[in-house]
């Protein structure tokens, strides 16, 4: 069963560019490509890309998480998360898969959810 989509096409791209500074809460049902400045939390529907030169203070959510600059918050990931070389993330992670590139700076809590076969701990 094919599932419809009826908001925007989820291959486009919203770009915020470097010198960019938004305050305030950002929703998409796309992918989101942060390069600039945003001071608030991120929620979208695909994929997330925190540009080199992006920077934000909240929390992230979305599908594919990448982080390539500096985030400040907790981030939700539901499928996957990249820490990027140059990367730098100060809060919590909840995602499936986790990829940390060396050279990238983690500080805070990780979660890995959804896997079933997980072994449990007994106290």
């Amino acid at each position: 069963m094919k599932t419809k989509y009826n908001g925007s096409n989820m291959d486009e791209v919203t770009i915020i560019s470097s010198g960019v500074v938004i305050e305030g809460k950002v929703n998409s049902n796309g992918n989101i490509r942060v390069d600039g400045t945003i001071k608030g939390d991120i929620t979208a529907q695909g994929n997330l890309t925190v540009g080199d030169s992006g920077n934000i203070q909240g929390q992230l959510t979305g599908d594919v998480v990448t982080i390539g600059g500096k985030v400040e918050g907790s981030v939700n990931a539901k499928d996957k998360l990249v820490l990027e070389s140059k990367s730098v993330l100060k809060g919590d992670i909840i995602t499936k898969v986790l990829v940390v590139e060396a050279g990238a700076v983690f500080e805070g809590k990780s979660s890995m959810s959804g896997h079933s076969s997980a072994p449990k701990i007994q106290s």
